[in-house]
């Protein structure tokens, strides 16, 4: 009998620590409170691609870093598959979260889904997804795309309210198919339509980099001379477009102005002394927000579905202002 009892007690002591160690198991679920240090994250960034993107992944390396989490991160270099790849590899680790922002809007339904059946959070930074399936991640931390182009439309629409003639627009977009590139251009298109003097005569893709922004402006002046203002969905194409609207004769900022969208220190520095016109800020610096968000969704807190940034606008007097002061 006393055997029978040991061996009851016994069984029982292993069934225990059984359900204990189910219970530990799985992000966020009762009981599995993990040390930073124990916090594993996995972030697949889109690439290198502008000043933006070089800031934006600066501050979250060292948000990460001062958060005693543990980082693992990976660069695209603009590329879907890349990312895809990457976040695979994720999954196979086992991280805890997956972050990343996407360097197009659709195809991520069956990797996403990947990253939910094995029971890992996903965090969309920056850039949204397009799926019906809103389950497929926990939060998206970022801009709103398309106010920042109603914003550069408005600053468009007032500079111009008193002119009777035509406003031949050239419009440099985003890489095709990513977020920005679209809500930009939306939230743009939007506001000026009421008025019919605004013509975006020629839009094409500078790929959101300074040497795109050169060459397709180059071209497109060649086929529009006439053409008298230019909207650049980042900083970096706009620059790339001070070179080329300079090479062909004519004065950035005056003979062509220029509104662009990010508010890099380069971009600041070129509406400081004149050649850019107006800037819409879109802040790369979403660093310490994704560690908040990590912390919350790894100790099982519910988060925001949808969670934005503060930004603002400039002018040339705010930009000279801003800069001795500007992180990026």
């Amino acid at each position: 009998m006393i055997r029978k009892m040991i061996g009851a007690v016994a069984v029982g002591a292993f069934l225990l620590a059984l359900t204990g160690c189910s219970t530990a198991s799985g992000t966020g679920s009762a009981g599995a409170a993990k040390a930073p240090g124990d916090i594993v994250v996995g972030f697949a960034q889109v690439g290198a691609e502008s000043g933006w993107r070089t800031a934006n992944t600066k501050d979250i390396q060292d948000a990460f870093a001062a958060s005693g989490m543990q980082l693992k991160f990976s660069d695209a270099q603009q590329k879907q598959e890349n990312q895809i790849k990457a976040i695979r590899s994720y999954i196979t680790q086992g991280v805890d979260v997956i972050a990343f922002s996407p360097v197009v809007e659709t195809g991520w339904d069956a990797v996403l889904k990947e990253a939910k059946d094995a029971g890992i959070p996903v965090v969309l930074t920056d850039r949204a997804v397009d799926s019906k399936d809103d389950s497929l991640y926990v939060s998206f931390l970022g801009s709103d795309f398309i106010k920042e182009g109603q914003k550069a439309g408005q600053w468009v629409v007032d500079e111009y309210k008193n002119q009777t003639d035509p406003v031949k627009i050239i419009q440099l977009e985003g890489t095709t198919g990513a977020a920005p590139a679209i809500d930009r251009a939306e939230g743009f298109a939007d506001v000026i339509k009421a008025d019919p003097k605004f013509q975006i005569v020629a839009s094409q893709t500078g790929d959101f980099t300074r040497a795109g922004g050169k060459q397709v402006t180059e071209a497109l002046l060649k086929s529009n001379p006439d053409a008298t203002l230019i909207f650049a969905h980042n900083d970096d194409m706009g620059l790339g477009a001070i070179e080329a609207v300079e090479a062909a004769g004519k004065v950035p900022g005056k003979d062509i102005k220029i509104v662009t969208i990010d508010a890099v220190k380069d971009g600041m520095k070129a509406l400081s002394d004149g050649k850019i016109n107006f800037i819409v800020e879109c802040s790369p610096l979403l660093g310490k927000q994704l560690v908040d968000i990590v912390k919350k969704v790894v100790a099982g807190e519910s988060v925001e579905k949808r969670i934005l940034t503060e930004e603002t606008t400039f002018t040339q007097e705010q930009a000279t202002a801003a800069l001795p002061t500007r992180q990026y």
